[in-house]
């Protein structure tokens, strides 16, 4: 069972980020035809995956676009945080400031590791049983509390643990941050999933991972409800977080 555990967990850890690729990424039909891309964004970023780092005049001539409309699309982008600049010189004058994909960016091509990750769900699932994909789950919550117990052990404060949790998540694609709320109670928000293809098809994920953030940060020390959740629509994950200690004895509100 436990190769079996460790071979989904490579499939999981190799899923990186995505805004839902097989749904509104550019696929690898649209690498092979750049008509296939819906919008002027959606080639501009084709033309940065497929032939890297270009400046604004490149992209307008590739694009067969005027250099104003090209800079209104680069603004966008990269106020999305899809693309970022990196300035090279070259002899006299003013730096050059040449485009590229962020690790954002490059999510927004889809990849196989999500249909894999989802084959093997389902594989499991049908041949072993539901049993046996809770003790996958359960083995997964198991190696992320000890590494995150790690990372916590000298965080000393409540805040100081939702810090360096949101610090953690992020480094795994969450895109997370945190913050203290007027009446003393702590948001934790995720605003990116990079493991949502898998979630849809097994929502133990998500219920795994509320467990766990219980356990790492205080356990029965603290009270913790998911405000928002990116599988029921909303554009991120929330949670909110109190101690036991908190005045109130629900959720403040």
């Amino acid at each position: 069972m436990r190769s079996l555990c460790a071979r989904i967990q490579e499939s999981f850890d190799a899923v990186e980020f995505s805004y839902n690729a097989a749904v509104t990424g550019i696929s690898s039909i649209d690498l092979e035809n750049e008509h296939a891309c819906r919008t002027q964004a959606d080639r501009l970023l084709l033309q940065l995956k497929v032939n890297g780092p270009q400046t604004a005049s490149d992209l307008a001539l590739s694009l067969r676009i005027t250099g104003e409309a090209v800079r209104q699309q680069l603004q966008k982008l990269a106020a999305d945080h899809l693309i970022k600049f990196q300035s090279e010189k070259k002899g006299v004058g003013r730096p050059c400031q040449r485009w590229k994909l962020t690790k954002l960016g490059e999510g927004r091509f889809s990849d196989a590791h999500s249909l894999t990750t989802v084959q093997l769900i389902q594989g499991i699932r049908e041949s072993l049983g539901e049993g046996a994909l809770n003790t996958i789950l359960r083995f997964r919550e198991e190696e992320m509390e000890g590494t995150y117990r790690a990372a916590l052990r000298d965080a000393k404060t409540l805040s100081a643990r939702i810090q360096r949790l949101a610090e953690i998540r992020s480094h795994e694609g969450y895109m997370a941050e945190w913050h203290e709320e007027e009446d003393g109670t702590f948001l934790l928000i995720e605003n990116h999933c990079p493991i949502y293809t898998a979630a849809t098809t097994c929502q133990g994920f998500c219920r795994s991972e509320l467990s766990l953030f219980q356990k790492c940060l205080d356990g029965d020390n603290i009270r913790m409800e998911r405000t928002e959740h990116i599988l029921d629509g909303s554009r991120r994950c929330a949670y909110k977080i109190w101690p036991t200690t908190h005045n109130a004895e629900e959720a403040p509100q």
